[in-house]
């Protein structure tokens, strides 16, 4: 299971009620500051300016010991109650306009997307036989 279909999840059982906001705003962020690889960046910005404006501080960036770069951590306290509705009619937003697709795994093939160094070595490669 890739990780957009459980932001996909995510969503649609957040909006049957069956996943509280805390854990949606835990997906979500986990997916929105992960690597951009498979696009869904952009997909998940609106709700992210909805938990971001209800929310502020509500990711915590620390030094990574496994990678270069920062590690992510969702602070550990409720969503506001009062922006809930608001976040609710931004996911079913989402959802209706089918936003959120699973493009970083191939039906049936096991290879996920490409990344940054895949990208870059397909540009070198461009450049060279241009």
């Amino acid at each position: 299971m890739s990780s957009d279909s459980s932001v996909n999840d995510a969503l649609n059982g957040y909006a049957a009620g069956r996943v509280t906001a805390e854990q949606l705003v835990g997906i979500v962020a986990a997916e929105y500051y992960r690597e951009q690889g498979a696009g869904s960046r952009e997909q998940l910005k609106p709700l992210i300016e909805i938990i971001e404006r209800a929310h502020p501080g509500f990711v915590a960036l620390f030094g990574s010991v496994d990678a270069p770069g920062f590690a992510v951590r969702i602070a550990e306290r409720p969503f506001p109650k009062r922006t809930e509705p608001e976040l609710r009619q931004a996911v079913q937003v989402v959802l209706a306009a089918g936003m959120i697709t699973t493009v970083s795994v191939a039906p049936g093939s096991v290879l996920r997307a490409p990344r940054l160094f895949s990208r870059i070595l397909q540009a070198i490669r461009k450049v060279f036989s241009a």
